[in-house]
Parts: C-alpha cells; structure tokens; sequence
C-alpha cells in the first residue's frame, strides 16, 4: 500500500498520462468543436481537415444505415414455404449487423465531438425520415382492393 502512495505522491503536478504514453492525444470528456478527435480508431481522422470531413460523412452513413436496417422489410418471414432455420438465420444475422454498427456509432459519438454528435443525430433523423415516417410510404392495399391511408394504420 505504501508503495502505491509513494508512486502517486511521486507523480503529483506531472502529467501521469503524459509520461507514460507521450504521443497519446487527450481524450475529452466534455464536448469540444473541432477537427483534431479521435475517432473510433487509433489515430484517425489525425489533424488534417480532409479526414475529418470523411470522418463525419463515415459517422453520417453509419447512423443512416443503422435506420435502413432498423426500418427495412429484408427479413420479414414469407408464407411461401421458406425454411424458417435460414429464414431464422438471416434475422439473426442482419440484426447483429445493426447491432454492430450502431454500436460504432455509440462509440464515435462518445468520442465528445460536436461536430460527429452532431452528423451522428442527422444522419439517424434523415433516416428515420427516408425508411420509417410516413411521410414517403406508399398507401397499402386493402383487402377489398381499394388503398389505405397511412395513418390509420398501426405500427
């Protein structure tokens, strides 16, 4: 134990991190506007402006897809004899995609930029806009053939 305050007393008004690690950046742990982050690996996007902007456009996608997967009809189970084991695996795997790929965004976003918070939230709001509002649905037939409206409809 007295080995552990002698290191700590050792390093006070020093920069423990600093001395360790001296080409580490400062992780932030409050939001902070501008370009040099660190996002979601080692080193990238760095300083340079360009990759930051492809930065922010990779963390906009990511939310987007995120939605498409949310929202899209690509697993739905058919009444067509499908096998339900693949159709099984299928949802499985198409949900673990999702999972994954939100939690990369969960993991940009806590890297406290504003700037890919901010591409994080408008690329989920567009994408709930493109494949879950009704706002660009189609109307669904009815069973007698004529089309419903959107809204009376249940989620």
């Amino acid at each position: 134990m007295d080995g552990m305050k002698m290191n700590s007393t050792a390093m006070e008004g020093t920069n423990a991190t600093a001395m360790v690690h001296p080409h580490k950046m400062m992780m932030h742990m409050t939001f902070f506007w501008g370009k040099n982050a660190e996002i979601l690996f080692s080193g990238w996007p760095g300083t340079s402006s360009g990759m930051y902007a492809l930065a922010l456009i990779f963390v906009f996608f990511l939310s987007l897809i995120v939605e498409w997967l949310s929202h899209s009809n690509l697993y739905l189970v058919k009444e067509d004899g499908s096998n339900r084991v693949a159709v099984g695996l299928i949802q499985t795997l198409v949900h673990a995609i999702r999972v994954g790929l939100a939690y990369m965004v969960m993991l940009a976003v806590m890297s406290f930029n504003g700037g890919v918070f901010v591409m994080a939230v408008v690329g989920h709001a567009i994408g709930f806009f493109l494949f879950g509002s009704m706002a660009l649905k189609k109307a669904a037939p009815e069973a007698n053939g004529k089309t419903s409206d959107l809204s009376t409809m249940s989620c």
